[in-house]
């Protein structure tokens, strides 16, 4: 099967390449893969900015249909239509395991970095950590899940949007766009989109057919904190940090209002960033740095989904796996918002 691979520590070192089909397990499923998201994560791993372990086969979004079962295997059938957690090879006995926080454990090898994943043919995954997809909810929509739970897991489950709450989100990227509909869900009072010149011609657009924000405002052209002062009269209640950039980050404190509430998201990667210490001291602001996703997540995330509350189609475009090199390039060029990798079929399961 062609595959999609990291074969060595640094800088790119990334291409296709036929591996073979992968067998299950007792407690293991044999996916066909129907689609896989590009990554933040699969950018920072082409660059060397994000742990791996190669070689591996990249990609840990993905929907797909169930071809095979192993003997212990209870709650899925060949036919099953189905997404997955990436929370692969968690012990299961540390403290965050048994707290239910799967994703935290320190043992953790996902699929995608850890062990491999689905820009390919064919992906086992344990049977613990799949879901069903909802009757109505399409293959493509489907690969949209892991992102979209993240999302659900940090500002809904744990930043807990309020009615009547403004909402700043730093950035305008998938995880921005999806944070600004569950805002909106949610009740939120005004959602406001921070980004650059850079977002007007293409990611702006698609966030206005979505009609999921009040306000943007360009950063690089206007000053946010006066503009969000403004709006709110105090600052904002919220900010949702989606960028990843030390600026956005920095302006994320100086909007918040006292007691308001950082929901950090965005990963950096860089090893440190700069931070206006004394005065998220001064506002007091509570700050929750984020990583993946948890089982409601997932659960409030096909849901919203499946109801057509929240639209994840105009987020993505579909190409073949094939084109890997431009996708990764124009993701990174701000040309695309997420990209869905179609698997090109070589050989029979």
């Amino acid at each position: 099967m062609l595959a999609l691979v990291k074969e060595k520590a640094g800088v790119e070192h990334l291409g296709l390449k036929d591996c073979p089909i992968p067998t299950c397990s007792d407690d293991e499923v044999l996916i066909r893969v129907s689609y896989g998201g590009i990554c933040g994560t699969d950018l920072h791993i082409y660059h060397d900015q994000y742990p791996y372990y190669p070689p591996v086969i990249l990609g840990h979004e993905f929907s797909g249909e169930v071809v095979k079962v192993g003997s212990k295997v209870k709650t899925f059938v060949a036919g099953d239509r189905v997404v997955g957690e990436p929370h692969n090879k968690a012990c299961g006995t540390c403290d965050q395991c048994r707290n239910g926080h799967i994703q935290n454990c320190s043992d953790k090898r996902s699929i995608g970095w850890g062990i491999d994943g689905a820009f390919t043919e064919y992906l086992v995954m344990p049977e613990h950590l799949l879901h069903k997809v909802p009757e109505g909810l399409s293959m493509e929509e489907a690969a949209m899940a892991e992102p979209t739970a993240i999302v659900a897991h940090q500002l809904l489950e744990r930043a807990t949007v309020r009615a009547g709450e403004n909402v700043v989100i730093m950035g305008v990227g998938p995880i921005a766009l999806l944070a600004a509909q569950m805002a909106k869900i949610s009740g939120a009072g005004k959602v406001i989109l921070c980004g650059t010149t850079a977002d007007v011609e293409y990611r702006l657009k698609i966030a206005d057919e979505l009609d999921c924000y009040d306000i943007f405002i360009d950063v690089t052209k206007e000053n946010a904190e006066e503009i969000i002062l403004k709006e709110t009269g105090i600052g904002a209640d919220l900010v949702v940090e989606a960028s990843g950039a030390g600026s956005a980050i920095r302006t994320a404190i100086h909007v918040l209002k006292k007691r308001g509430r950082l929901c950090a998201i965005g990963m950096t990667g860089k090893e440190t960033v700069e931070v206006p210490w004394n005065a998220a001291m001064m506002k007091v602001i509570d700050v929750q740095f984020n990583m993946s996703s948890s089982y409601e997540g997932w659960n409030m995330a096909l849901s919203l989904m499946a109801s057509g509350k929240l639209n994840v189609r105009p987020l993505f475009q579909v190409r073949d796996l094939t084109d890997w090199k431009t996708c990764f390039e124009e993701l990174e060029a701000g040309k695309a918002l997420k990209i869905l990798l179609k698997p090109k079929y070589t050989g029979e399961e």
